[in-house]
């Protein structure tokens, strides 16, 4: 069986339309907002629509789009040409000021079917402004966790239990984006940090989108290289995202490769 034909029968394939965080800097491998096509058996779920999406989301015909939270690069491309339904949390819709027909409430901790594909939406601190949440996404047997900006999960067991893969914030390699209200965090856990969730939860892979500047601007090889051993020390896979990955998630292994191995790199839009 090729791997084509694998995704479009068992298993759900994640499509890393964009990578790159709120930032001016733009690469080659990380050039428009976070932004990531969930694929599974012939249905798409575009999770999160930033600024850099406006008037593009008609090419990639979605079936839904699901927000993590209300800040531009993850809310202004909702544009009148989205026709599909859009699915956030109440607190979110309450901030979004740009255009969106069939706009639908997302409960949290409520999983929903959108497009054949369940999506629990896990409240974490990132902003105050913009409440945001992370998504436990299930397709078939697979399952794994999607949260682009995030400075703490408070149920992170429940969220990362028993997922196949960790889809986190890319925003810093190991110098931590926070502050504090009062009891809350605010800004963007380290990618450190999230691995050694990920280790806790003995979750096997960890993938980097939301990209910061930090992450933009390094040496990609020798930084692959570096996450990969930060990885190895708390027994989790990992990897950067880029602008067109496919991974295809909850697959058993080919070839002997690890997950992220598996991956390949296309046109995505």
């Amino acid at each position: 069986m090729t791997l084509s034909r694998f995704v479009a029968h068992r298993s759900p394939e994640l499509v890393f339309l964009g990578t790159r965080g709120y930032t001016e800097i733009r690469t080659r491998r990380h050039r428009r907002h976070s932004a990531t096509l969930v694929r599974y058996r012939g249905r798409s779920v575009m999770i999160d629509c930033g600024k850099d999406w406006m008037g593009r989301v008609a090419e990639l015909q979605p079936d839904a789009i699901v927000l993590t939270h209300a800040h531009p690069d993850h809310a202004g491309g909702l544009g009148p040409e989205v026709e599909c339904p859009v699915y956030a949390p109440k607190a979110t819709w309450a901030r979004v000021a740009t255009a969106a027909g069939d706009r639908r409430v997302l409960p949290a901790r409520s999983p929903t079917r959108i497009a054949g594909i369940l999506f629990e939406a896990f409240p974490v601190e990132h902003s105050l402004l913009a409440p945001a949440v992370g998504y436990r996404v299930t397709a078939g047997r697979a399952r794994f966790f999607y949260v682009p900006d995030v400075a703490r999960i408070p149920h992170r067991r429940e969220a990362l239990g028993a997922i196949h893969l960790y889809v986190g914030d890319g925003a810093t390699l190991t110098r931590p984006l926070l502050r504090r209200r009062g009891s809350r965090l605010i800004g963007h856990a380290p990618i450190a940090t999230q691995l050694a969730w990920c280790g806790r939860e003995r979750v096997p892979a960890a993938i980097f989108t939301h990209c910061g500047t930090g992450i933009l601007a390094a040496d990609g090889r020798r930084l692959a290289a570096r996450l990969r051993a930060m990885g190895r020390e708390r027994g989790v896979e990992a990897g950067i995202a880029r602008d067109g990955l496919r991974i295809v998630v909850g697959a058993p292994a080919l070839d002997g490769r690890p997950l992220l191995e598996q991956s390949t790199c296309r046109n995505a839009s």
